[in-house]
């Protein structure tokens, strides 16, 4: 074949394929909407814009999920406690692991719920629960290590007591204390969080229960009706009587009723005197309410066997002791949960 016809042949070739490349480029052309028009390429610009903003938005919402501490394969412990605000006997903490194929309706914070409701709910918690425990700080232990710190440790204790270990701990409150395992402070938690209402629930009964039995000792204090706190009943008593063994010395109240009957108390270094500052601010300290729903029958204070000696109170007003001994009826549920707010907002 001779060099001509070879450009010849090359030549009719590439006039029979100038069709195609002019199809293929009609084609890019379809391909792409800015090609066409402005009008076009907006609509492209719009659709590419909106795009970006859904994977914007899915990146930020995984960024947001990593931060959730709980995942479905979590064994999740509930931990409250009972008793940081009172004047007498120990803190108690509770843990308790749910099982979630065993509802239990009803739970809330323990101090809105009356007694009745609180134990029936105790039963059921106790039945129905995968794991619980019940631990305490002592009297000793609070004035020894300042009540923050013996809550703490409470805490600590009801956790490690689980049979069950769990795999996050959802604290009720502002801190949480030293534990093995991941923690979580959940301010109002036991109003929100089922777990922690549960073991909120399970520290108060028991800590009344306690209450009730040091009761049987120590009748002229009423630890049956008040579990404790600063009502008008117990902080008359106390002025009446002198403090028992089971009265935390760190708290004002307590201090200030030892040094009437002439004893210095000493704490350790770091332990902070809890206020009220004196025995008549913690009168004021009660919730009006309280005041004026109680039976003005009650509240007469009868002088015990084996109580402290009551000379050093003889300067107490008799005026004053039985005013405020008048509302001794009181059951204590509005002042105890004006204490744990104070306790609550107290570092």
């Amino acid at each position: 074949m001779t060099a001509s016809a070879t450009k010849r042949r090359t030549g009719v070739s590439a006039t029979a394929n100038a069709p195609a490349r002019s199809a293929a480029k009609n084609a890019k052309a379809d391909s792409n909407p800015s090609a066409k028009s402005p009008a076009s390429a907006k609509t492209a610009m719009k659709a590419t814009m909106k795009t970006g903003k859904a994977a914007t938005v899915r990146a930020a919402k995984l960024a947001q999920a990593a931060l959730n501490f709980e995942s479905p394969l979590d064994i999740v412990c509930g931990v409250d406690e009972a008793g940081r605000g009172p004047l007498a006997g120990p803190v108690v903490a509770a843990a308790v692991i749910l099982d979630p194929k065993r509802r239990i309706r009803g739970l809330d914070d323990s101090k809105v719920l009356n007694a009745k409701t609180r134990e029936a709910l105790y039963k059921k918690i106790v039945e129905r629960s995968i794991a619980y425990c019940v631990a305490s700080a002592s009297v000793e232990e609070i004035d020894t290590l300042n009540i923050l710190h013996a809550t703490m440790l409470a805490m600590k204790r009801a956790v490690e007591g689980l049979a069950v270990t769990p795999t996050l701990a959802k604290i009720d409150g502002n801190r949480c204390p030293t534990l093995s395992v991941r923690s979580e402070a959940i301010i109002g938690g036991d109003a929100l969080v089922p777990a922690i209402s549960a073991a909120s629930i399970l520290a108060k009964v028991t800590r009344d229960r306690m209450l009730a039995e040091l009761h049987e000792r120590f009748p002229v204090y009423g630890f049956d009706s008040h579990v404790g706190y600063s009502t008008p009943q117990h902080l008359a008593a106390l002025l009446a009587h002198g403090p028992c063994e089971h009265h935390r010395r760190s708290f004002a109240p307590v201090r200030e009723a030892y040094e009437r009957l002439g004893i210095r108390v000493e704490l350790p270094r770091g332990v902070a005197i809890v206020a009220p500052a004196t025995i008549e601010e913690a009168f004021d300290l009660v919730d009006a309410d309280a005041r004026a729903e109680a039976d003005a029958g009650a509240g007469e204070f009868a002088r015990e066997p084996g109580a402290p000696d009551a000379a050093p109170f003889a300067d107490f007003a008799a005026d004053e002791t039985a005013g405020r001994a008048a509302v001794a009826g009181s059951d204590g549920a509005a002042t105890e949960r004006d204490a744990e707010r104070d306790a609550e907002r107290r570092p």
